[in-house]
């Protein structure tokens, strides 16, 4: 090669290398950038189900301790209900494919029978019925409870694999932006080689003519 056309190489290296330096560095952002926000909304997604999950299992409990302790635990248990019914709006706003909208479906008619059963629970225990309130809950609500139990563990598995797959292609996206720009540098290292070398070159065609002119 000539020193003509390695100066002209150069100089396109030297032009190029910089814009082809950002638009990889660009790319790279805006691809982590998407991942991160799937990642949050898997996030956000998994730990939703895990509320579902805790919640199920947080007013079965509380209307077993009310029935042992004549009602004394019924506000908390009211407030773990209300609590649940907000979880499972904000669920059915964003859990929204095939299979999280069939297990939330699922959970929610359990949901209401469960409720229409604790109503009646709740005013045997009032009326002094202990027997009928024992039958209920030891019954048919801990049917209920089961069967929501493991739609719920369902949907926290399901949205805890989402979760970790979502990651891992974070994480892909990263090594591999990561080798973009290791690759970027490396074109850039050797642009400066191929400058080092044209202006030896130009260096030692000058010291030649001058050497000739003397």
């Amino acid at each position: 090669m000539t020193i003509r056309a390695k100066l002209y190489v150069a100089i396109l290296l030297t032009v190029i290398g910089p814009v082809f330096t950002i638009a990889v560095a660009l790319h790279g952002m805006g691809r982590l950038g998407e991942r991160f926000d799937e990642v949050q909304n898997r996030s956000e997604r998994r730990a939703l189900a895990l509320d579902l999950k805790f919640g199920v299992t947080d007013f079965n409990g509380w209307q077993t301790a009310y029935g042992y302790d004549d009602g004394a635990s019924r506000p908390r248990f009211e407030a773990s209900v209300r609590q649940f019914r907000i979880d499972n709006n904000a669920a059915r706003n964003m859990l929204t494919d095939a299979r999280e909208t069939r297990l939330l479906n699922e959970i929610r008619v359990r949901f209401g029978e469960f409720m229409r059963l604790d109503r009646e629970a709740y005013a045997a225990l009032r009326r002094g019925d202990d027997a009928r309130v024992k039958q209920i809950f030891l019954g048919p609500e801990l049917r209920l409870f089961d069967q929501m139990a493991i739609r719920a563990d369902e949907l926290a598995r399901y949205e805890a694999r989402g979760a970790t797959a979502t990651e891992k292609a974070f994480d892909d996206a990263r090594v591999e932006s990561r080798r973009g720009l290791i690759a970027v540098g490396l074109g850039a290292g050797l642009v400066i080689v191929l400058l080092l070398v044209t202006a030896a070159d130009i260096a030692r065609l000058a010291i030649e003519g001058h050497r000739v002119r003397e």
